[in-house]
């Protein structure tokens, strides 16, 4: 599978310059920054977050996770973990199991780390478990100009 269209059209319609990087099929981002030789802190993992008001994305570099309690406090929004099947519904073109951080083209309000601001570059997973998303950090600060965001990550 490939980069899923509603990604790439929303990429091309916010004229973000960016590249796709193959790699072997691993769903896990750290093993797949560990593989493409990626730091961590420029690797953006997305959550999927259900919420009073609908569903949300944190992205978070990816040797951290979300902390919920700091998110819900942050935002003022009860948060907890989607399901599989939450997660499936609302990225139906993409792999099972894949979040995906431009959570925007899928008209989800995104959540962002700030340890994911003013990084010289950025990855994230595509969609499809094979390919990474590539951009420089002023580009994917440009993509997310619209993103609420906050600390609430915290390391594995």
């Amino acid at each position: 599978m490939a980069m899923p269209m509603t990604i790439r059209e929303y990429l091309r319609a916010c004229d973000i310059d960016y590249e796709e990087v193959p790699h072997p099929r691993e769903v896990s981002t750290s093993r797949i920054a560990q593989m493409s030789h990626v730091g961590g802190n420029q690797m953006a993992k997305a959550i999927m977050l259900h919420g009073d008001a609908g569903y949300r994305v944190a992205v978070v570099p990816s040797t951290c996770d979300a902390d919920l309690e700091k998110l819900s406090q942050l935002f003022h929004e009860k948060l907890e973990l989607a399901s599989e099947d939450e997660i499936r519904q609302e990225f139906e073109d993409c792999d099972p199991g894949a979040t995906i951080a431009v959570g925007q083209a899928y008209g989800l309000q995104v959540y962002l780390d700030d340890q994911l601001r003013h990084q010289p570059d950025i990855y994230f997973d595509a969609g499809d478990h094979e390919t990474l998303v590539h951009m420089s950090g002023s580009e994917f600060d440009r993509l997310m100009a619209d993103s609420r965001h906050g600390e609430f990550s915290r390391h594995h």
